[in-house]
């Protein structure tokens, strides 16, 4: 009778254990999702391609945005900043199209697994744009699951949302499709053009340097101030999103200085070289 009630107190404890267990499980699974780094969806890999990994560093230290220019010779899209440099071994496919493809498939449709939010990659058209966005237009139809799409007057988000910017001639063989896996990157004339909904231009980008003439080092000064979060707002307004190339990319506090405007006054993507500089920055932001 004894060894009887023994064994029923272990079967008991055992079954106990195993709840306990078991509980803990999901509790793990989601603790792990709350410990995931977060992307960092306002970092944006200028010359990403400069990198000794392409795409792969810029993921890795999980920037939201990355930039490839893009040359077309002959009926290949090739990636590299001077026509005189470009290895035919690195195309657009094999370096950014391709590895997404594997990297959405791996993380079942995302490329931060568990975050849903679209990457972007920001194609720089080099070359003539009409004819490389038709050749760009072809190998993104390649994919349809993996790239955002404009259908008949709505966009349906995926993994990845490609931006076309570079030669301008891109944009009209661009608005003339109804249906395409690609947008356009507006410059700050765009604002006010009602020809420039966000369904066709999602960002809007521009020359800091044409437009400001503080570069973060003493007071920034009241107006430019102003006339930086009347843009920023002006643009989320329409339901785009902004972006300064030419900011300062020398690490030091000028630099940290201009990101923290940038990051007060609502401005999308910070660019930049250092992909550890800005991680560290967006970092140490966050933990404040």
């Amino acid at each position: 009778m004894a060894l009887t009630t023994r064994r029923g107190a272990l079967t008991t404890l055992g079954a106990a254990l195993a709840g306990t267990l078991a509980l803990p499980a999901s509790d793990a699974l989601a603790g792990e999702r709350r410990r995931r780094p977060r992307p960092l969806w306002q970092a944006h890999a200028h010359n990403d391609y400069a990198h000794p990994r392409p795409l792969h560093d810029a993921l890795d230290h999980r920037f939201g945005s990355v930039e490839a220019d893009i040359f077309l010779v002959g009926d290949q899209l090739l990636v590299g900043h001077e026509a005189s440099g470009l290895d035919p071994s690195r195309t657009l496919e094999s370096l950014y199209l391709e590895p997404l493809a594997a990297r959405v498939a791996a993380h079942h449709g995302s490329v931060y697994r568990g975050r849903h939010r679209p990457l972007q990659l920001l194609v720089d058209i080099k070359t003539e744009g009409s004819a490389a966005y038709l050749a760009l237009d072809r190998r993104l139809r390649r994919h349809p699951r993996l790239f955002t799409r404009y259908v008949h007057g709505r966009v349906h988000p995926g993994p990845v949302t490609v931006v076309v910017s570079g030669d301008r001639a891109a944009r009209t063989p661009m608005a003339a499709q109804t249906e395409r896996h690609a947008f356009y990157d507006g410059r700050l004339t765009d604002l006010a053009a009602a020809s420039a909904p966000a369904s066709l231009i999602p960002l809007i980008s521009d020359n800091w340097t044409q437009n400001f003439t503080w570069t973060g080092s003493g007071t920034f000064p009241d107006a430019e101030r102003r006339k930086l979060r009347t843009l920023t707002a002006a643009a989320h307004a329409r339901g785009q999103r902004i972006r300064f190339w030419a900011t300062p990319d020398t690490a030091g506090p000028a630099r940290d200085a201009l990101w923290s405007e940038l990051l007060a006054a609502g401005v999308d993507h910070l660019n930049t070289d250092d992909l550890a500089g800005l991680e560290a920055f967006l970092d140490a932001r966050a933990s404040v």
